[in-house]
């Protein structure tokens, strides 16, 4: 069986998020995020979120951009207060435009967690790149960290 977890970050203290990815034995953390440098994103800013990782789990991470939205869809989304079928329906043809499967392997996938800043994954970018994911791979369990 191939684990592939997700995890968001609000809401989150970072011994929790820390804790969370330690004990569900996540070996790789994937960054989603668009915009991983921002200051609103505190531990988890791309500059210390990798030592963060190696440090306290013995985690890698590795920043994904080609499983992140674009801007103008997250602007359409979130400012515009677009709906999200509309949403899901552009991001899911971006990851076939992107054909997002040949830049990951199965191996890969197995342990590691996608990381987004959504609290929930019901309503993230996350959630459709691991069921775009076990489309083509179908062995993949999709485990939503809270």
């Amino acid at each position: 069986m191939t684990r592939l977890f997700t995890i968001g970050f609000t809401q989150k203290k970072a011994e929790d998020f820390f804790r969370l990815l330690t004990e569900s034995g996540v070996n790789q953390v994937v960054d989603t995020r668009l915009n991983n440098r921002s200051q609103l994103a505190g531990f988890s800013k791309a500059d210390d979120l990798p030592f963060f990782l190696r440090a306290i789990g013995g985690i890698r991470y590795r920043h994904a951009p080609e499983m992140a939205p674009t801007q103008d869809m997250l602007d359409r989304y979130k400012k515009l207060k677009g709906s999200w079928a509309a949403y899901e329906d552009e991001f899911n043809a971006l990851l076939a435009k992107r054909n997002l499967v040949t830049s990951v392997s199965i191996e890969e996938l197995n342990d590691s967690c996608l990381l987004c800043s959504e609290h929930e994954a019901t309503h993230c970018h996350r959630r459709l790149v691991a069921e775009y994911l076990r489309r083509f791979y179908p062995e993949l369990q999709i485990v939503h960290l809270k």
